[in-house]
């Protein structure tokens, strides 16, 4: 499907020459003189490399049809993340560099949408937070109060995040998966 470069939006996949990439950030930018710009961050879905490219906003982009399903996040390895369609079950992989560091908070069982081109995965949408428990945290110590002081604890998945003082092994928190901050007690 041809689109005008000017219609980009965040999170659609294009075809740049002939590979699949998605759009990290798109800007419009019109300079005083000249054409108008879209300013796009893409990602190349095979390398996982990302690019500045500036499209002409009147310039046609090829942007593909990909559908989004619900899948369960099974397992992963050293280089892919195995997801499963319920509703079919088939399994798919996906690249742990396509992913990014978001999978170091998932855990077996999760629920998350995996965007497919012709049955393909492409990438996927992580959950806006993921609920997980404290396995490891030193304990806060006395007199230290300052105001938003923070500690390393480790959490079931074996990631590390900051979090308040007061927070407690044993505890399960919220987490925002895209940025690794704690967001609150469960």
């Amino acid at each position: 499907m041809k689109t005008n470069a000017g219609n980009l939006k965040k999170g659609e996949f294009v075809n740049h020459l002939g590979e699949v990439w998605q759009v990290q950030k798109a800007d419009f930018y019109s300079p005083g003189k000249g054409s108008a710009l879209m300013k796009a961050k893409i990602k190349n879905l095979i390398s996982g490399k990302n690019i500045d490219y500036a499209y002409k906003s009147n310039e046609q982009v090829d942007v593909l049809d990909v559908q989004s399903v619900e899948m369960q996040y099974l397992y992963k390895d050293n280089e892919n993340l195995y997801l499963m369609d319920e509703r079919s079950y088939n399994q798919f992989s996906l690249p742990i560099a396509i992913v990014g560091d978001v999978c170091k908070f998932f855990k077996e069982g999760d629920r998350m949408y995996v965007y497919l081109h012709d049955d393909k995965p492409l990438s996927l949408r992580p959950p806006m937070s993921v609920k997980l428990k404290i396995v490891e945290a030193e304990d806060a110590a006395k007199g230290d109060t300052v105001s938003g002081a923070k500690k390393p604890v480790k959490l079931e998945t074996g990631a590390m995040v900051m979090v308040p003082i007061f927070v407690k092994v044993g505890e399960t928190i919220s987490i925002n998966p895209e940025t690794g901050e704690y967001t609150g007690r469960v």
